[in-house]
């Protein structure tokens, strides 16, 4: 299995966050993942690092960042995550926070800070409290790798046709607002209100939220359409008939309050079991570690255990190049990283961004 990005070489500058998250699932689907790190931590004990070599170099010693630009100019691809002017002399992917200009564009921040800006961390939380933060999978991953990614993917296609090799420029903000989009949309429409808990999908609904069961631990229920709405109240022994409506937000706590005291007559899993199999959208909200054991992730091999650490399996999948998944992480010197990459003619064109 060799994957659809077989004979691709990456160079990851090391870093944090979305970009070894994209390098990694870049190297999920078979491309050569050359990791370039300022030291060795990690490579022994860190599953993130798995799948790619990783070569020491002090960037600052000029020999040695002659020989790292050596890699590149025979890469395919180079991944960095530093702040804009920190590596305006190579060609590559770029990752920040920021973007490349504005009045924010020096400052550090994390996922919580480039969620804060764009509306999407005011709409997530309860009516109530604060903004919640959504781990951060939204704008590192969601909006940081994610866009990474596909601006790589499609640099590659495009440079198929016309040989020339380009910067990709990803911000975490911008994947963020592109995230955001239908709901900028139904804002604009007014069937979206800029407050939290007071949308269809933001917990203002009674029939798409999480309820407590008797063991205290959660069920989260999805019933939007009205076939979903039928199975649930159905299955919850409910006259559906009699309940205030659904989408009413003004009795959206009066109905929330009739199936939250259902819901915790029963356990959790004893909840899942009545529901599967049925369009009545309920399903068991499970642990970290309870998710690696779910029937439904482990028939399609999601997730899976391995030496002690659960990790996710290679996604998207392939049927005809299926990716090979990442091996282990693996420390390299100047010397074996140079025999591995020699210089090659490209395709077509250049083989390094330019």
């Amino acid at each position: 299995m060799s994957g659809p990005l077989d004979g691709i070489r990456v160079v990851e500058l090391a870093g944090i966050g979305p970009g070894p998250h994209a390098a990694g699932i870049l190297a999920g689907m078979g491309a050569d993942v050359l990791r370039v790190a300022r030291d060795a931590a990690g490579v022994d004990d860190d599953p993130l690092l798995h799948g790619r070599r990783s070569l020491v170099a002090d960037l600052r010693d000029l020999e040695q960042l002659e020989r790292v630009r050596g890699l590149i100019d025979v890469a395919d691809v180079l991944v960095e995550g530093f702040r804009p002017g920190v590596t305006e002399r190579l060609v590559y992917a770029r990752m920040t926070g920021w973007g490349q200009g504005g009045p924010r564009v020096a400052d550090a921040g994390h996922d919580l800070n480039y969620l804060a800006p764009t509306g999407a961390l005011h709409a997530i939380g309860r009516a109530s409290g604060r903004p919640v933060p959504p781990l951060n999978l939204v704008a590192d991953y969601g909006g940081g790798s994610m866009l990474l990614l596909t601006g790589v993917l499609a640099a590659l296609v495009e440079r198929a046709a016309s040989g020339a090799g380009q910067v990709v420029d990803v911000a975490m903000i911008d994947g963020v607002a592109q995230l955001l989009a239908p709901t900028y949309a139904m804002l604009k429409q007014g069937m979206w209100r800029d407050e939290r808990q007071a949308n269809p999908l933001d917990g203002g609904l009674a029939c798409y939220d999480t309820y407590t069961c008797a063991d205290g631990r959660w069920v989260a229920v999805g019933a939007l359409e009205p076939q979903f709405w039928a199975v649930l109240t159905e299955r919850l022994g409910l006259d559906a008939a009699v309940l205030p409506d659904r989408f009413d937000t003004g009795k959206a706590e009066e109905l929330r309050a009739v199936l939250a005291e259902v819901f915790a007559r029963r356990t959790r899993d004893e909840w899942a079991a009545e529901f599967l199999g049925t369009d009545g959208c309920v399903t068991p909200v499970l642990s970290l570690e309870e998710a690696a054991d779910d029937p439904q992730l482990a028939a399609r091999g999601t997730l899976r255990r391995r030496d002690g650490r659960i990790e996710a399996a290679p996604a998207p999948r392939f049927s005809r190049t299926p990716s090979p998944g990442n091996g282990d992480a693996a420390l390299v010197d100047f010397a074996s990283a140079e025999t591995a990459w020699p210089a090659r003619p490209a395709p077509t064109g250049s083989p390094a961004w330019t």
